[in-house]
């Protein structure tokens, strides 16, 4: 598998977690295809980190890394934000909430916030070892 396979998977997957984030109150067998989209999502960035360290490729693993960093200052970010909405207007809060669940989609849809956030973590230091080796 190429890496350009890996990245259209992983933006598929993306979007599909980004899709199901907006479904409210999941019925039981959703809630268990969302929680299995979300930890799939990690899958590409993980088999990239690997591939990459094998091949000595740099640009991937600094890709991947500073995609990995991006996505968590931005949920760390939103999510304060939301928190805070609650005493702002109403609509400002679902708009807040629209763009968590954009940006933080696999944390959204798998209902396991820190899940998502463990492995959007690990998917960073992973990447982030495999740097300092070489």
């Amino acid at each position: 598998m190429s890496n350009t396979v890996l990245y259209a998977l992983w933006g598929v997957l993306y979007a599909l977690c980004a899709s199901l984030g907006f479904v409210t109150a999941p019925e039981n067998s959703l809630r268990l295809i969302m929680s299995v989209l979300s930890v799939a999502l990690f899958v590409p960035p993980f088999m990239l980190n690997y591939r990459s360290a094998k091949k000595n490729d740099q640009r991937t693993l600094k890709l991947v890394r500073n995609l990995a960093l991006a996505w968590l200052v931005l949920a760390g970010v939103l999510l304060v934000a939301n928190f805070l909405s609650v005493l702002a207007s109403e609509a400002l809060g679902n708009v807040l909430y629209c763009l968590l669940i954009i940006v933080a989609s696999p944390m959204v849809a798998s209902g396991s916030w820190a899940l998502a956030i463990f492995l959007w973590a690990c998917v960073f230091f992973d990447a982030r070892s495999k740097l300092k080796k070489k």
